[in-house]
This record gives C-alpha cells, sequence and structure tokens, in this order.
C-alpha cells in the first residue's frame, strides 16, 4: 500500500477551495489570529507557560488552553497577558 504524503500548505489550499470549509476558517481566524499572538509574544519574549502563569496569577494549565483554542479570555485577562509579558494589548476593527 502506497501512502501519499501531503503537507499543510497544500491540504490548506486544497481544502479550502471547498465554499462550506472556507466560510468556517474565515469565520474562525480572528480566533486564530489571537492564539498565535499570544504564543509568539510569549516565545518572543522567552518566557515559558508556567512562568506567564505565575506573572498573571493563574494555572499553567490556563495558558496552554487559551494557546490550544480551548479558552475564551476577557479583555481584562489579555490585559494582564500583555501586562505580564511587558507588551501593549492593541484590538483592531478593519473594514472589509
Amino acid at each position: 500500500m502506497k501512502r501519499h504524503h501531503l503537507d499543510f500548505t497544500e491540504w490548506e489550499k486544497k481544502s479550502l477551495k471547498n465554499p462550506k470549509i472556507k466560510a468556517e476558517y474565515d469565520r474562525l481566524q480572528p480566533e486564530f489570529a489571537l492564539i498565535q499572538a499570544m504564543i509568539d509574544a510569549r516565545i518572543h519574549k522567552r518566557v515559558t507557560q508556567e512562568e506567564l502563569a505565575k506573572k498573571i496569577g493563574t494555572k499553567q494549565s490556563v495558558i496552554s488552553r487559551l494557546e490550544t483554542g480551548r479558552g475564551n479570555p476577557s479583555v481584562a485577562f489579555l490585559k494582564k497577558f500583555a501586562d505580564a509579558l511587558h507588551t501593549r494589548l492593541e484590538i483592531y476593527f478593519t473594514a472589509i
């Protein structure tokens, strides 16, 4: 049995041709962007999930849930997150 390897970029490009998948992907894009921004900020500051959790006053598991998309942080929590990393929280609305 021969297996075909499909990398993520190819899979994504192919999958997004399906209008239903594309609509759901677009609907979830802001959540994906927030998650990636949180991960990027933490990694850029070279802070572990555990270190960040201590700075915020929460548990490492909370940070993990947020970074895997299983959490729904409030704006107040995002402010604490930004403060703990010595960054500034900015939220934008862009015309479409």
